[in-house]
């Protein structure tokens, strides 16, 4: 997700990825994939400053003709462990699936687990943009009988660049996902945004992606998000986007949501 410069000292991401989708998803639903950059699946190439912390707190669902899938609460860390360098986990606490004319089932979804590494630094006086990987581990401690976890462990190895103009910025790239399990594919995920600061306290942004088919009997789908977030003060954020399918919708993605808080330090 994007970086802006609160102080001298700290640095806060905005989101990658309206909605997106956030929680165990970096497919079109929770149960299936996982979270990007909040709150957007979009990601960004630039970690978490040397030595700070990105605690957040999060809600995010995905509603289909079939089902609606998503997580409450869920809690993402995010630590700048070396220069250039953050370690990432998220732990989906309430995973909750409620399949059309049956009951919900809820509980401790996948966790993720993650790395990211910039490893170009962007001129921020010429055409040369940030580019990093941010590799991402999903492990199967989510019940998949009860359709809160995927049953295996999944990967994600992307390439994110980023490049700003003035108030503007613009992110996006993506990557394959290893997928193993019956009937499952091996899929792609590709995204951009863009988002501009409106003020001190307000930036908002939408982006486009898409998503290859991830089950043998699947479909390809393409999406969009919009939303941003908001700076009570330097270290108090509320973060926030919504999104649907643009094909397939009915299938993949009707309607999806992402609001979360987030502390900076």
């Amino acid at each position: 997700m994007g970086q802006i410069y609160l102080s001298d000292t700290e640095r806060v991401r905005f989101g990658s990825t309206a909605l997106a989708l956030a929680l165990c998803a970096a497919g079109l639903t929770a149960p299936s994939g996982a979270l990007a950059g909040p709150p957007f699946l979009t990601d960004d190439p630039i970690p978490v400053g040397l030595g700070h912390w990105e605690i957040y707190g999060f809600a995010q669902a995905t509603r289909t003709q079939d089902s609606t899938d998503g997580v409450f609460p869920a809690v993402e860390i995010n630590y700048g462990i070396l220069p250039h360098t953050m370690v990432h986990l998220i732990v989906p606490i309430g995973t909750y699936t409620r399949p059309k004319g049956s009951d919900t089932h809820y509980g401790l979804g996948d966790i993720e687990l993650g790395v990211k590494y910039q490893f170009v630094e962007e001129d921020t006086g010429g055409s040369r943009p940030a580019i990093g990987t941010f590799p991402i581990v999903v492990t199967p401690t989510g019940d998949q009988d009860e359709g809160l976890g995927g049953g295996e462990t999944r990967v994600f190895l992307p390439v994110w660049l980023q490049k700003s103009f003035g108030p503007w910025t613009t992110y996006g790239g993506g990557g394959l996902w290893y997928n193993p399990g019956s009937d499952n594919k091996n899929y792609w995920f590709a995204g951009w945004l863009l988002q501009r600061q409106v003020s001190n306290k307000l930036t908002l942004g939408g982006e486009l992606f898409h998503q290859t088919r991830n089950t043998e009997d699947g479909t390809d789908s393409t999406g969009f998000n919009v939303g941003g977030f908001y700076d009570f003060t330097e270290n108090h954020h509320l973060l926030f986007s919504i999104g649907e399918g643009i094909t397939r919708a009915d299938a993949t993605n009707q309607m999806s949501y992402y609001v979360g808080y987030q502390l900076t330090f």
